[in-house]
């Protein structure tokens, strides 16, 4: 079977990296790098994305989306990973799909046709302090005996300080998975600021004491199929991040050796360069239709289908290898101007490393592949 994008997605995916390219350039990144106390936010960047149709992508049409598919959200996320775009792209779709797949009409009513036009910025909080990245274990939010307060600790979340809305998976006093609705500025709600050195990113822990949340239900999947569901579609959306990533740094590091030159000829000539520039060219390349592959999968296969997890854990093992082996070649063969902060090559390096372990490590996500084709 012939397998590639459409060419109205080709065309979706034109649009987005020659936006970004036109609004949105490396000395704008940089610009946010360098300002470690900003909210990470850019207002142009994300006013350009909504006006793309790029929060609406995964958004029915009856709440003002453009009720696409995760195919086609891939996409952004792609030429957004290869502008090491900042801002919160992917928690405030994420948030849409969470209300998606589990909320009621009501729910879907009141908060999708502002998140779609990113008049409300959105985050997942899927993750306890000491959680494993599929929520399985670890200390997360628990809810009380009435159902409507939730307390813990989740932490790695994107983007809490300017979120407006949280969904946040947490267990009910019977031990029973969900995902729950909480709005900025509620009772008990806390935000605890997480340096991290991947400066295109802002980070936080996100606090509950007694905070009120709205469970999700009524949508067509509920409790631990919600939470697996949206988990798995933040994989393969940050999957999509990291080949896109990885694509960029190997064609600029390619671009640069073919210039460079050392002993009158170019460095790119050299075999051993030509050997890692072609493997990685084939480990991104097989990481790349890896993540198209699972996106479809997840479009067209059912909730919790063993092909599909199989699916979605080889995209998100792939990518972030690939992620790894390109953005550290990348520093290695600029040679002296690649490890410098001037240079922008760090940019990509430090995106890679923090993405890669987000929704499973390459090493969990072959734990899983283990335990669904062995055991």
């Amino acid at each position: 079977m012939f397998f590639a994008l459409t060419s109205d997605q080709q065309a979706f995916a034109a649009t987005v990296r020659e936006f970004v390219a036109d609004r949105f350039d490396l000395d704008a990144v940089r610009a946010v790098v360098e300002d470690p106390d900003g909210d990470g936010h850019p207002l142009t960047l994300w006013k350009g994305l909504a006006d793309q149709g790029a929060l609406a992508v995964l958004v029915p049409e009856e709440h003002d989306g453009l009720g696409l598919g995760l195919l086609d959200a891939q996409v952004v996320a792609r030429e957004l990973g290869a502008a090491v775009a900042p801002g919160p792209w992917t928690t405030t779709v994420l948030a849409a799909e969470a209300l998606r797949l589990a909320g009621s009409p009501a729910q879907q009513a009141a908060w999708l046709p502002a998140l779609a036009a990113g008049e409300t910025v959105g985050t997942v909080a899927l993750r306890g302090e000491a959680g494993s990245w599929d929520g399985r274990s670890g200390r997360g939010i628990t809810v009380d005996a009435s159902g409507e307060r939730l307390s813990g600790t989740a932490s790695p979340v994107d983007y809490p300080g300017v979120a407006g809305l949280f969904v946040v998976a947490a267990t009910d006093a019977e031990g029973a998975p969900g995902l729950y609705l909480v709005e900025a500025g509620a009772q008990g709600l806390s935000v605890r600021d997480q340096r991290t050195y991947d400066g295109t990113a802002r980070v936080g822990a996100v606090e509950l004491a007694d905070t009120p949340g709205e469970l999700l239900s009524g949508g067509t999947l509920s409790g631990g199929e919600a939470v697996g569901a949206v988990t798995a579609r933040g994989a393969v959306l940050t999957a999509a991040d990291l080949v896109g990533v990885a694509r960029e740094a190997l064609t600029r590091t390619v671009d640069y050796d073919r210039d460079r030159k050392q002993f009158g000829v170019p460095v790119g000539s050299f075999q051993a360069i030509k050997h890692t520039m072609a493997d990685l060219h084939v480990g991104v390349t097989m990481a790349e239709h890896a993540v198209l592959f699972a996106a479809h999968a997840l479009d067209s296969g059912e909730t919790g289908d063993p092909a599909t997890d199989i699916a979605v854990a080889v995209a998100k093992a792939k990518a972030s290898d690939a992620a790894w082996a390109a953005t550290g070649a990348m520093i290695q063969f600029f040679g002296g101007i690649g490890f410098t902060w001037e240079h922008e090559a760090h940019f990509f390096y430090k995106r890679a490393r923090r993405r890669a372990p987000l929704f499973g490590s390459a090493d969990e996500h072959r734990e899983r592949l283990a335990a669904l084709t062995i055991d």
